[in-house]
């Protein structure tokens, strides 16, 4: 968290004219509150009403071009209903990847497809292996 606050204050700093040239901003991965993330402990897949969560993310890479994490997908079953249900836990190995410039933050790039694989297993109807656009 400490990290993105960071690189969102990078850029609101004005560039000096006679410092060297700065290190590239980290990748982020953006929240759904619009939010840059670096190595976020936790990270919601399901904006609209929060019944999906990534939880206690260890992250072991953190690239320019990939980031990798193990942790747990919170996934509410919704038996009977949504508001009635249960979370489940679901331990899954997290791949971010696909990089592109974050159109409202210039120079700064912004993760665009996340990958989960579960490691035993998913939550029906999903399958083990599942790729996603992040929009945000």
């Amino acid at each position: 968290m400490l990290c993105a606050a960071a690189a969102l204050a990078a850029l609101a700093a004005p560039a000096s004219a006679q410092s060297a040239p700065a290190d590239p901003y980290p990748v982020v991965v953006v929240d759904c509150f619009s939010a840059a993330q670096v190595q976020p402990e936790e990270y919601i897949l399901a904006c609209g009403d929060g019944n999906n969560r990534l939880v206690g993310l260890h992250w072991h890479t953190w690239g320019a071009g990939t980031a990798t994490a193990t942790g747990t997908d919170m996934v509410n079953d919704c038996r009977p209903y949504c508001a009635a249900g249960h979370f489940r836990p679901y331990p899954v190995e997290v791949t971010l990847s696909a990089p592109r410039p974050w159109p409202t933050h210039p120079g700064v790039q912004r993760f665009t497809v996340i990958r989960l694989l579960y490691t035993d297993t998913a939550p029906e109807p999903v399958h083990k292996d599942v790729t996603y656009k992040l929009v945000y």
